[in-house]
């Protein structure tokens, strides 16, 4: 007995459709990683730090900077990024680690940067809320 597979499509369209979609959800994060450049998580971020001198870019807005930030972060909207890129100029050796509250912002802040020049750019994987659940410092 053989299958037609475009009768099996047609049957089955709506199961398709929803494998495909959840697929797609599935494989949507690691896409969007991959053009926002590097990532590193709050280990890897107090590593470089701790070893390598890095710069902290908070991207969010001043009202969300003022609630709490992590120490020495340089706040620069993403808005103003653009702009306000030159203030970074002197920190090109040091790698930048750029955040936001969850993430989903820093990624277009990385890849702005490094067309700007910047070469060390990552982004902090989970944004300030994965660096407070890390418990790790945050100043007001």
């Amino acid at each position: 007995m053989s299958v037609d597979p475009w009768k099996f499509a047609q049957d089955n369209f709506f199961l398709i459709a929803i494998a495909l979609v959840s697929g797609f959800m599935l494989l949507w994060p690691v896409i969007r990683r991959g053009t926002g450049g590097p990532v590193v998580d709050t280990l890897q971020a107090t590593q470089m730090l701790n070893r390598e001198d890095a710069v902290f870019v908070d991207i969010r807005e001043p009202a969300e900077y003022e609630k709490g930030h992590i120490l020495h972060a340089r706040n620069l909207p993403l808005k103003q990024l653009e702009e306000k890129a030159r203030e970074l100029e002197k920190y090109k050796n040091r790698p930048l680690i750029v955040h936001c509250d969850t993430g989903s912002r820093s990624g277009a802040a990385a890849s702005l940067l490094r067309r700007k020049g910047f070469e060390r750019v990552y982004s902090l994987s989970g944004g300030l809320a994965a660096w407070r659940q890390a418990g790790l410092p945050v100043e007001k």
